[in-house]
């Protein structure tokens, strides 16, 4: 399985669409109500979100597209906030379980580059058994007395929060 990340840009942003309608839940890859389903209105949100969030005048984060064999199967992203940079990562389910995600994430510290002094933080739920997965396989270690806080040994990657759905790592691995 070859797995890269391609910055995000327009082309990009059609195929990621595609992905996430024909792999994931609207909620997995953008705020969307509970039961929310695919539709025009909800294809047009994806890519004003994305828009709005990476290429505005004043962009909130970076995004990368996942691909494997070449396809467009899901996003890495990174977002400047209080606690350090916070990664978060969706793939579509025909990729999940099979290493993607990893290998993603190794790709994105990778472009980050080591020693940025700031720590990269990632979020999820204590009961998204893949993205705990993917952080275990990363090399995270819970941290004694932080509340779900567990520590990433690489020069980038220092600590992981968990926080609820919807925001940092998400459906994975």
């Amino acid at each position: 399985m070859d797995v890269r990340i391609d910055l995000l840009d327009e082309r990009g942003l059609a195929e990621l669409l595609d992905a996430a309608v024909a792999g994931a839940d609207p909620g997995e890859v953008m705020p969307a109500g509970p039961g929310a389903v695919w539709d025009d209105r909800l294809r047009s949100g994806f890519l004003a979100f994305h828009r709005r969030r990476s290429f505005g005048p004043d962009p909130v984060e970076r995004t990368w597209v996942v691909r494997v064999d070449g396809r467009a199967a899901g996003a890495v992203r990174l977002e400047p906030g209080p606690d350090g940079t916070e990664f978060g990562i969706w793939l579509a389910r025909g990729v999940r379980g099979r290493g993607a995600g990893t290998a993603a994430v190794r790709l994105l510290t990778a472009a980050v580059g080591p020693g940025s002094g700031e720590p990269l933080v990632a979020r999820t739920t204590a009961s998204n058994v893949a993205a705990l997965g993917l952080l275990r396989a990363l090399g995270a270690r819970w941290a004694p007395g932080g509340e779900g806080a567990v520590a990433l040994p690489t020069g980038t990657v220092d600590h992981v929060q968990r926080r609820g759905p919807g925001h940092g790592v998400g459906p994975t691995d």
